[in-house]
């Protein structure tokens, strides 16, 4: 049985914007946030992370950003009950 070829997930063009970002980031001229003014990139994440957006504004082949996870929003509600009851515990333990 033959096997089916993966698909790209990323175009080769992409990859190209990601690299040059990397490049920039190596010089130390990337600069973050809108027009360069947010400072100096000074992780490689951050880097791939502007490459990846400039690629997407090109209107090239890059996979949408992933979502948070439903844990994560679980995890916050549930904390967020806790100290709300805590907080009423000690309204009435004042009175």
């Amino acid at each position: 049985m033959a096997r089916k070829a993966k698909k790209r997930r990323y175009s080769r063009s992409a990859g190209s914007d990601v690299e040059s970002e990397m490049r920039r980031y190596k010089k130390g001229t990337a600069k973050s946030g809108r027009g360069g003014r947010g400072g100096r990139v000074k992780s490689r994440k951050q880097a791939i992370a502007i490459g990846l957006s400039k690629a997407r504004k090109k209107g090239k082949k890059v996979p949408k950003k992933a979502s948070k996870r439903k844990s994560a929003r679980k995890t916050s509600r549930t904390s967020s009950k806790k100290s709300s009851k805590k907080s009423s515990k000690r309204k009435s333990s004042k009175r």
